[in-house]
């Protein structure tokens, strides 16, 4: 599948995580196997939404949806709380 281009505030957020080097395997893993187990890709609840997770580290994790046979990732968020 296609990843749609990432929109700019998530970029910004990379930046400012420095998460760009993690960023960078994490898609190259996820466009080559999407189920490689290093992403522990999941399906989020509640499931109806189609909502979906890839792992960059151990703390912060991409969601992204399927729309018309492209990926979007909409969002790079901490997995925890603080």
């Amino acid at each position: 599948m296609k990843i749609r281009p990432v929109e700019s505030h998530i970029l910004r957020r990379i930046k400012k995580w420095r998460l760009e080097k993690k960023w960078t395997k994490a898609i190259f893993l996820f466009v080559s196997n999407p189920k490689h187990p290093s992403l522990n890709l999941e399906l989020l609840e509640p499931k109806h939404r189609g909502i979906y997770s890839f792992r960059l580290d151990k703390k912060y994790r991409a969601l992204f949806f399927i729309d018309g046979g492209e990926i979007e990732i909409f969002q790079v968020t901490s997995h925890y709380k603080k």
